[in-house]
Formats: structure tokens, sequence, C-alpha cells
């Protein structure tokens, strides 16, 4: 269990979620993946990983629309 089983849960609810906002949560799900094995062995908690994982991704994206 890590991260990873994290990300599966959220992309599954997002499945849930209204039509417009599924796309919204697919990307946060797919954002928690991408730094999964370096925040894991970081934080021992698999959701604060994870969440620090979107949040990077986050300011990210925020700095490339700034260019």
């Amino acid at each position: 269990m890590g991260v990873k089983d994290v990300s599966a849960r959220w992309l599954k609810a997002s499945r849930a979620l209204k039509k417009e906002d599924r796309g919204f949560g697919q990307k946060v799900a797919e954002m928690a993946k991408k730094h999964s094995s370096e925040a894991f062995y970081a934080l021992d908690d698999p959701l604060e990983a994870a969440v620090f994982s979107v949040l990077v991704e986050m300011m990210k994206e925020k700095e490339d629309k700034k260019e």
C-alpha cells in the first residue's frame, strides 16, 4: 500500500464525479502518481505523499504558464 493505491482510489472516485469534473479528478490522480516513489520514501503517510505530489505538479504547471 502506498501512493499508487491512493491514486488508484482517487481515479476510481473521479468516475463518480459530475461529467464536467471527471477530467479534473483523473488529472489529480495522475499527478499523485508522478512522484509516488520519491515522496513515499520521504513521508510516512501515503495520503500526505500523494497530496504533496499533487501540489508539486500544480506548482510546476503554474510556473509553466508564467513562461
